[in-house]
């Protein structure tokens, strides 16, 4: 009787009640919590902080790592695709273990941990450390992309399908909130360092990259209390754990092939993600190539963004429940079309803010709506919800790096970021006839019915 109460209480543990509030709220802790590594140490103090301490009068923006001699930025964007490509690669694999053998959320802690711990050994970054400081710097983005699959695969386990938008949205508001509230203390250290007796200039940065790994680390502890393993698909337990991904991969991408909106949504968000991500990750260089903005004004901008994005995002959920995803993802694409257009014309800071505040809109928008919209195309109940959240991630991730070595090589070629800033549209153009296709296929099925 008492081992019957033990399995009972077991499964209890493993079945998540649908719309649950408490449960939806815990999920959204892990966007507040990680979030700050993708505001802190990917778009403002660390670039920031990687920049000057690489840049000597010696050697110019010249580094040596492991015996090479590379352009400081050069180097950094190197780790940070290798770290993308290695991940797209992995990810299918780790997420199809995981589905099978009911483990997704010990997947989510490791790379949690991994990118929490990674982010706290920057707190040791100077120059005469730069290999081990470039490597961490990795793990902690391949830290962050992990953490963030296993958590999205979440979202149809945790709402139905007509509240999907508004979750995934509370879960994107609760990422910029969080990440915003840590970024003000981080810039409070960095931009005022005499309040706190501070001597060392490198001592701030290095203070915020170790906030981040506690700040990542410890908020990650409420959905770990909350959200259940998950449910294996097998009773029997395989040693051959490569295999059982390979097993399980295929038969996940059997499924998403007879699934027709599926594979026109992969499509179209593939290009559009080349440009939102890009954009994103490029336009604070943008901005100090163009305009000449400085530090404290491009921290200023950045802010505008994530705090823009919040409201962004809740209004595009909104306009989805009255409209419909994909006709809100074509009017999102095309005022993203806009943008590169006016961001190619732009020529004082004035104009350069009000692109940002547009930018920060839809950003939060396209990534929540994204993300709810791929959600409710999954057959429903499937138990493969991580392996094609895998898909998902992985398309997204390859979009980055084509989208940035574009990005690169354009301004390479042409000699002027601006071209890259308005080649950048021509993704979204095909992005939004692939949307338009979709649409086609989703009143067909409606005619079907």
């Amino acid at each position: 009787m008492a081992l019957i109460n033990v399995i009972i209480r077991e499964a209890k543990k493993q079945m998540i009640e649908k719309n649950n509030k408490k449960t939806i709220r815990s999920w959204a802790f892990f966007d507040w919590a990680n979030s700050a590594y993708n505001l802190v140490i990917t778009s403002t103090i660390f670039p920031a902080y990687y920049t000057i301490i690489t840049t000597t009068k010696e050697h110019g923006d010249k580094v040596e790592f492991f015996g090479r001699t590379f352009v400081n930025t050069s180097l950094s964007n190197y780790a940070l695709s290798f770290a993308y490509l290695i991940m797209s690669f992995a990810l299918p694999i780790l997420s199809s273990i995981a589905d099978r053998r009911g483990n997704k959320k010990s997947f989510m802690k490791f790379f949690t941990y991994m990118g929490g711990l990674a982010c706290m050994a920057l707190y040791f970054f100077k120059l005469d450390t730069l290999e081990m400081s470039i490597i961490f710097f990795a793990l902690a983005a391949m830290g962050y992309i992990g953490g963030v699959l296993f958590s999205n695969s979440y979202l149809p386990e945790i709402a139905t399908e007509e509240h999907q938008d508004r979750v995934s949205a509370q879960g994107f508001s609760y990422g910029y909130i969080g990440s915003v509230v840590l970024q003000l203390v981080c810039f409070l250290f960095v931009l005022k360092p005499e309040w706190f007796g501070i001597v060392d200039a490198s001592f701030p940065p290095r203070l915020s990259f170790l906030l981040v790994g506690v700040w990542w680390i410890a908020f990650s502890q409420i959905p770990f209390s909350v959200l259940p393993n998950g449910k294996p698909q097998t009773d029997k337990v395989s040693t051959n754990i490569i295999k059982d991904g390979f097993s399980e991969l295929a038969k996940v991408w059997e499924q998403l092939k007879q699934i027709k909106k599926l594979k026109g949504f992969l499509l179209s968000f593939f290009f559009y993600s080349m440009g939102v991500q890009t954009i994103m990750l490029a336009a604070a260089g943008f901005a100090e190539k163009t305009l000449k903005l400085g530090t404290a004004k491009l921290i200023a901008v950045i802010l505008i963004i994530q705090l823009v994005a919040i409201p962004g995002a809740l209004l595009m959920s909104f306009l989805a429940k009255k409209w419909g995803n994909v006709n809100v993802l074509m009017m999102v694409v095309v005022i993203w079309i806009g943008c590169c257009v006016y961001g190619y014309n732009i020529t004082n800071e004035y104009q350069f803010y009000s692109l940002a505040a547009i930018v920060g809109l839809i950003m939060g928008g396209i990534q929540s709506l994204s993300r709810s919209t791929y959600s409710k195309y999954l057959p429903q109940n499937t138990l493969d919800s991580t392996s094609f959240f895998s898909f998902y991630d992985v398309t997204e991730k390859l979009a980055i790096v084509i989208g940035l070595f574009s990005f690169a090589y354009i301004e390479d070629l042409t000699g002027n970021i601006r071209f890259s800033i308005i080649a950048l549209a021509s993704f979204f153009i095909v992005g939004l006839v692939f949307l338009a296709l979709l649409k086609k296929t989703e009143r067909k099925e409606l005619v079907k019915l």
